[in-house]
């Protein structure tokens, strides 16, 4: 059975947002170390993206099923525009403060644009949902070549000014991005999402399967996270240089959404609890890579193993997750869902270079260990009340 054109559509919607990500990950640091007016400050605009990005993933959920999704889209990448030219301005006249502002911006635009994955599965089959999320996710293959490229080439558009010609980039992005979505036939919100019942979150969070999927995904995505941002200061300190670990960070980048191609057919074939199970394996042995060695092909070999060990986690808890709410619940469970994940990829990139000053690579990444076996036992409960209780369905029916 073939994915509807709007799977691909959203698909190529990723591949632009996540270009966007990756460009605005390449210098958003760099201008703030030109433009803050204290070394203390350097990062805060790296920070109030991830707290715009958090802030919004609720209400965007809850706005998503109140006006539909593509009025939720569209108002997102307005937003990312906004925050884009914003920022324009703000680094021609190397204003600090509405530089911060218009990072939180693209931070919320991104948080709407996490719901991409979403909107995937709402008009496919039940079967075909894990196919649809992972060709969405697949986009990033294109941002992983794109976004690099795409700064490198916005350089050239302003030289006078450094980094000026990246959000030039950005705006256009951002506006090829809305006219994509407003040409994508996407659902409106049917009666039964609007007027169902809704279960209070005590409720909700009594299903092994939700528990599952969010620590999965807020686990998975965390060491990913973590051990991804602590990856350049480690390399810094075995004395590799600039190019050696834009490599190393580029194949990782690769690792995490190339596997999207079959993730979702692996779903269909086995179940999600075992391709979670499989990535959290995948994250452990980037944990035990990292213990045996820091040469170019320890960190290299890690870094892949690290990139796919996500995509597997954070695709098969996406697609557990969809079988935890019914119609009218899915934005208040996706909202949470994405703001726990978010936020620990938040907390991750905070915690990343303070640990690895404070504790050193191998104790660091040996820290990630209990966490994922958390991830694995809270996935392995759930599969095993899930077989109980079907079990038990069989017997009396």
């Amino acid at each position: 059975m073939r994915l509807p054109v709007t799977v691909w559509g959203l698909a190529l919607g990723q591949a632009l947002l996540v270009s966007g990500n990756i460009l605005l990950v390449s210098v958003t640091a760099l201008i703030g170390q030109q433009i803050a007016p204290s070394l203390s400050l350097i990062t805060l605009p790296v920070a109030l993206q991830f707290l715009g990005l958090m802030g919004v993933t609720l209400p965007a959920a809850h706005l998503m099923r109140w006006l539909g999704r593509k009025t939720g889209f569209l108002i997102g990448n307005l937003i990312g525009i906004g925050g884009a030219i914003l920022a324009y301005f703000a680094l021609a006249a190397g204003d600090f403060t509405l530089f911060c502002l218009s990072t939180f911006l693209l931070g919320m635009a991104i948080g709407v644009g996490q719901q991409y994955r979403f909107a995937a599965i709402e008009g496919c089959p039940s079967s075909l949902h894990p196919r649809a999320i992972s060709l969405v996710m697949a986009g990033g293959v294109i941002a992983a070549i794109l976004g690099p490229n795409l700064a490198i080439w916005g350089e050239k558009l302003f030289p006078a000014t450094q980094y000026l010609g990246a959000f030039a980039v950005l705006i256009g992005l951002y506006m090829l991005t809305t006219l994509l979505i407003a040409f994508i036939p996407l659902k409106k919100p049917t009666r039964a999402e609007l007027q169902g019942e809704v279960r209070s979150y005590a409720e909700l969070f009594r299903q092994p399967q939700l528990v599952a999927a969010i620590t999965a995904g807020v686990i998975g995505y965390a060491v990913m996270v973590l051990i991804m941002t602590a990856t350049p200061l480690a390399m810094q300190g075995c004395g590799f240089g600039f190019s050696s670990t834009a490599s190393v960070i580029q194949w990782h980048v690769l690792g995490m959404f190339a596997p999207s191609f079959i993730t979702g057919r692996l779903i269909t074939r086995y179940s999600e609890t075992k391709v979670i199970q499989s990535g959290c394996l995948l994250l452990i042995l980037c944990v035990l890579l990292n213990q045996l060695g820091t040469s170019y092909w320890h960190f290299w070999t890690a870094l892949v193993a690290l990139g796919i060990g996500w995509n597997f986690t954070f695709i098969g808890a996406t697609s557990l997750l969809t079988h935890t709410y019914r119609p009218a619940e899915k934005a208040k469970v996706q909202g949470i869902n994405d703001f726990l994940v978010f936020g620990s990829a938040a907390i991750g990139s905070l915690l990343a270079g303070y640990w690895q000053s404070l504790l050193g690579w191998e104790v660091l990444n040996l820290l990630m260990l209990p966490a994922i076996a958390v991830a694995m036992l809270m996935v392995a409960i759930s599969s095993k009340k899930g077989q109980l209780k079907k079990g038990v369905s069989t017997l009396f029916r």
